[in-house]
């Protein structure tokens, strides 16, 4: 049974304090969801401000080819005429086959918000949906407030679907716009509902209870067969249903049709570049997260080997994720030897090998490092207990100037760094506005003469964690990121000097992109 998705990233996403998009990012975005299948994208008004007009003259150049643009309003304001309301006319004239128009719902947002009489509000709903259907436009219409609405005032909430419907409207949308009802009370109502009308009825659904997702699985259950949401769930205050999830749960487990079946593995790559763009993280999001198939307790991970159904509650492959088997102190035997095999396929190993690498791996862990965030890192400790790894370089002197001038904006960092390669020295020096970064630039700088494919690889991503409250003794964790045109990878290094911890992990990406390009 096919439900039709709307996307609505690119207008109520936007009112996420987390995102800030351009145009440039919109169209991006718009590409992105286009290709994954969904039926709708929601964008703003062009009436609204120049940015919306500015986007929808870019629109032409995108040539979706499975989505259409839906354009959003709002109801004719109370005394005007839609033929004569702006947001109207520029949503009947931007070139959008679909229009989405939001109407009141509840009698407290007519008469409190809208100011108006419950009678004058049917009658801009119903001559707003009219004047867009004159123009050949199919109509959404979002019931704001609907759910609150139906539980103070049943009667009238209905009222307005029924002007809605009258008014020609082909999908009537039921918001949980406060965020703030039950599943239970979802299912109920949104039954009633699918009882009464003719209409298509939908469900646009906020997360403020924590609840988007699930009432929005719980409203297809009880008829919606159209379904609103974001990418990420990104939107206003606590964020909307995470139409990732939302087609995930109800596509591959409950049997409905929402995108094809052949887009369903691209949803991690879509929603992590969505991410990228949106500049957010989709850590911990079902399906599609890094995390969304990690396991790391050692019972966990010999189950998964030995039948992934006995921890996986789908293939990761079906959403074209993957599995991340993690190495820690609390993982097993059957971990590292998986882990062993993944990263030095074919290496003879026996069991005290296996046993001298869990026993550095927990005194490591003990002393502040973490491997399940850090798979370069635990590879060359792989190798050391192994007797496979032989160090490319060594850092025979590193001297670090930080100034603090009076009249300077900003601090600034100077390098002296020496190192040894097979006995010849390379010395050279680096300017830059931060410590880690000078030492970066100068020990790269240093060892591409030697390594010319140090070229390609560059600082991705840099965390830093304090790991106890030793106030400026205190241990402190870096994780860093790096990556060259092929692939990405991440070190990690502990000290209680913060310099010294990321030199450590930065050595240890050179190390690890040398040992698998040694040049």
């Amino acid at each position: 049974m096919k439900i039709t998705t709307l996307d609505t990233t690119l207008r109520d996403g936007a009112g996420s304090s987390r995102v800030s998009f351009s145009n440039a990012d919109k169209l991006k975005i718009a590409h992105l969801l286009d290709m994954l299948g969904v039926d709708l994208i929601e964008v703003g008004n062009p009436a609204y401000n120049s940015k919306n007009a500015a986007f929808f003259e870019a629109l032409p150049s995108l040539s979706l080819q499975h989505a259409h643009i839906a354009v959003f309003g709002s109801t004719c304001h109370p005394g005007t005429a839609a033929a004569n309301d702006e947001a109207l006319l520029a949503m009947a004239n931007c070139g959008a086959r679909d229009a989405v128009l939001f109407g009141k719902a509840w009698d407290l947002h007519v008469t409190d918000v809208l100011k108006t009489s419950l009678e004058e509000n049917l009658s801009i709903i119903g001559d707003s949906i009219r004047f867009l259907r004159a123009h050949d436009m199919r109509v959404i219409f979002d019931a704001e407030h609907f759910f609150d609405g139906y539980k103070k005032n049943p009667a009238y909430a209905i009222a307005v679907l029924s002007a809605a419907e009258a008014a020609g409207a082909d999908t009537l949308v039921l918001c949980d716009t406060c965020g703030g009802c039950f599943p239970d009370e979802i299912f109920q109502i949104t039954s009633l509902v699918a009882e009464k009308m003719q209409s298509t009825i939908g469900i646009h659904a906020h997360n403020d209870s924590g609840f988007a997702v699930s009432n929005t699985v719980l409203a297809a259950a009880a008829g919606a067969r159209h379904v609103q949401g974001t990418i990420n769930g990104v939107g206003e205050r606590c964020g909307n249903a995470n139409l990732a999830t939302v087609i995930a749960n109800l596509q591959l487990k409950r049997g409905y049709s929402m995108i094809p079946a052949e887009n369903m593995r691209k949803l991690t790559p879509i929603s992590r570049a969505v991410a990228d763009i949106s500049n957010i993280s989709v850590r911990n999001l079902p399906y599609v997260s890094a995390e969304a198939f990690s396991h790391k307790a050692g019972m966990h991970i010999d189950g998964v080997i030995k039948n992934n159904e006995s921890f996986e509650h789908i293939p990761p492959e079906a959403v074209g994720n993957r599995r991340h088997l993690l190495v820690s102190d609390i993982a097993g035997r059957s971990a590292v030897c998986h882990v062993l095999e993944r990263i030095l396929p074919g290496v003879p190993r026996d069991d005290a090998a296996v046993e001298r690498i869990l026993s550095r791996l927990k005194t490591l862990e003990y002393e502040g490092y973490q491997f399940d965030g850090a798979d370069a890192s635990f590879e060359l400790v792989v190798r050391r207990e192994l007797g496979l790894y032989h160090p490319h370089f060594s850092i025979v002197l590193c001297r670090l100037f930080n100034e603090h001038d009076r009249g300077r904006e900003s601090s600034y960092s100077s390098v002296l760094i020496k190192v040894n390669v097979d006995g010849r020295e390379e010395i050279t020096a680096a300017d830059a506005d931060g410590p880690v970064h000078a030492v970066d630039i100068a020990l790269r700088k240093a060892l591409e003469p030697f390594f010319p494919s140090l070229s390609n690889v560059r600082l991705t991503d840099y965390k830093v964690r304090i790991l106890n409250s030793e106030a400026t003794g205190s241990l402190t964790r870096v994780l860093m990121e790096s990556a060259d045109t092929e692939k990405s990878w991440t070190t990690v290094g502990v000290s209680k000097d913060i310099i010294e911890a990321s030199l450590a992990a930065l050595v240890d990406s050179i190390e690890y992109t040398l040992a698998h390009k040694p040049d």
